[in-house]
């Protein structure tokens, strides 16, 4: 799929909020400013989450219980080890009742979990991105996302 803007980002990410089920687990990748936190944006505003949501950049975890299921806004861009994770029993959060978010999910590949849809963001010029779906795992098809099956 291709975005034109951030507001089109956003769009892309409310519309997959539809089709979201607790215990989902969401993986970004792009690089810094490719527009992970402007699809989550779109996810929570899907989700019906009222507060500003925000990048956890220097929380790890930014957890919103507006919506009509929770969403849990990961950024593992700072962590060095998935052990930083299980030490601040975050980790409780990947399979939780809610909807998990990860940004940098590269930094912790090991706690990443089998099942999930992998998303990958990247800039095609200065508005416009690519954004690609993989299912991992036995991750269910999402209408309206091109989701190839992809092993974890």
């Amino acid at each position: 799929m291709i975005s034109g803007s951030a507001e089109e980002t956003r769009r892309m990410g409310e519309n997959l909020a539809q089709a979201l089920r607790p215990g989902d687990v969401i993986l970004l990748r792009g690089t810094l400013g490719a527009g992970k936190s402007e699809l989550t944006r779109g996810i929570a505003r899907g989700l019906g989450v009222t507060e500003t949501v925000t990048s956890p950049s220097f929380t790890i975890l930014n957890v919103y219980e507006s919506g009509r299921i929770p969403l849990y806004h990961f950024d593992w861009y700072r962590l060095e080890s998935a052990e930083e994770l299980y030490e601040l029993g975050m980790d409780e959060y990947l399979t939780g009742d809610g909807v998990a978010v990860v940004e940098w999910p590269e930094q912790c590949e090991e706690a990443v979990p089998e099942t999930a849809l992998e998303i990958r963001i990247r800039p095609t010029g200065e508005e416009t991105r690519e954004i690609e779906a993989a299912r991992l795992g036995c991750f269910r098809e999402i209408p309206g996302w091109t989701t190839e099956q992809k092993q974890s």
